[in-house]
């Protein structure tokens, strides 16, 4: 069983078949995801009994008598007080406040029957069908304030038959949304430790600074500050690079002896690269799925000012004195 398993919560509004899936699918021991809750905006959905004999906490809510926003906060604080870390929409049958959308922020995923962006909303077989497509199919994404508009995660292809009809093609499309949808949940949560994840995300913060540019060092990404017939090198990425394990991030310090205080103080987050550990600079890990982003900034910037021409750098301490 994989530990720290991400914890999710699922939102249904009727059978939950959906849920059904994403439930037996974290049943194998190699499933990074746990379902902690399935909840509903109505009692009766039958996915409650399913979940309640599957040994998941279940919550119920009618939203009826009810604005928006106020049901939207009875759903978070059960979601909250489960421990979620995720949720899954499942069939759920409301359109969600863009308070509750942003406290989930890329956090909120929604499982839609077509291939966006086509055919948002409702009737999207029927509206397949008329259309004249050789392919229907099923999308997983982000949820945003937007209807059915969020970053696409993953999508199946179900080809069109000449005999179908809405129902016959749905029948066909729901086989394939319980194939995708567990497998786009599970990629999606365990992405923090994916090393193009990381690597991403990582240059994104790297090129944000002033006069930075990527070059590649011993066949891995590099970054350097200045022109380019002076420029330093003050970052590196490495992904079992050069003998070292996992994926981390390698930043100047001020010499050994901080190197070792660094060490020393947290020996889980830090340690000393094998090719450039004697010049004094300090790996941090980057592949646990929980690495502080900020953290990973300062120490960018910091080890960017080691090496950056005094014209940016004095440029710099005069605005932060102000």
């Amino acid at each position: 069983m994989i530990p720290n398993r991400a914890k999710v919560a699922v939102l249904i509004s009727g059978r939950g078949s959906n849920m059904a899936a994403l439930l037996y699918a974290a049943k194998a021991e190699n499933c990074p995801f746990e379902i902690i809750l399935v909840a509903s905006n109505n009692p009766e959905a039958p996915g409650l009994t399913l979940a309640e004999a599957e040994g998941i906490a279940t919550f119920a809510h009618p939203h009826k008598g009810m604005n928006r926003a106020e049901h939207d906060q009875i759903m978070h604080d059960a979601i909250k007080l489960a421990g979620a870390e995720y949720i899954a929409l499942a069939g759920y049958m409301r359109i969600l406040s863009d308070d509750f959308v942003n406290r989930w922020q890329d956090h909120m995923l929604n499982i839609h029957p077509s291939l966006l962006p086509k055919y948002k909303g409702l009737d999207t077989y029927q509206r397949a069908l008329d259309a004249g497509d050789s392919h229907a199919g099923c999308s997983v994404h982000l949820v945003t304030a937007t209807l059915d508009d969020g970053p696409i995660l993953g999508q199946t292809k179900v080809a069109v038959q000449s005999d179908d009809t809405a129902d016959i093609l749905a029948d066909r499309v729901l086989i394939a949304e319980h194939q995708l949808y567990p497998a786009t949940l599970a990629k999606y949560v365990t992405r923090k430790a994916d090393p193009d994840w990381i690597l991403d995300q990582l240059r994104t913060r790297v090129l944000a600074l002033e006069e930075t540019h990527e070059r590649e060092s011993f066949g891995t990404p590099g970054w350097r500050v200045g022109s380019e017939k002076s420029a330093k090198y003050f970052a590196y990425f490495s992904y079992r690079h050069l003998g070292d394990t996992g994926t981390s991030v390698f930043v100047k310090t001020s010499g050994l002896d901080e190197q070792a205080a660094l060490l020393d103080a947290d020996p889980g987050l830090y340690f000393a690269p094998k090719f450039y550990g004697k010049s004094g600079w300090i790996a941090i890990r980057m592949d646990t799925g929980r690495t502080d982003w900020d953290h990973i900034s300062d120490w960018l910037r910091k080890s960017w000012r080691m090496v950056a021409p005094k014209r940016l750098t004095k440029m710099m301490d005069i605005a932060e004195e102000f």
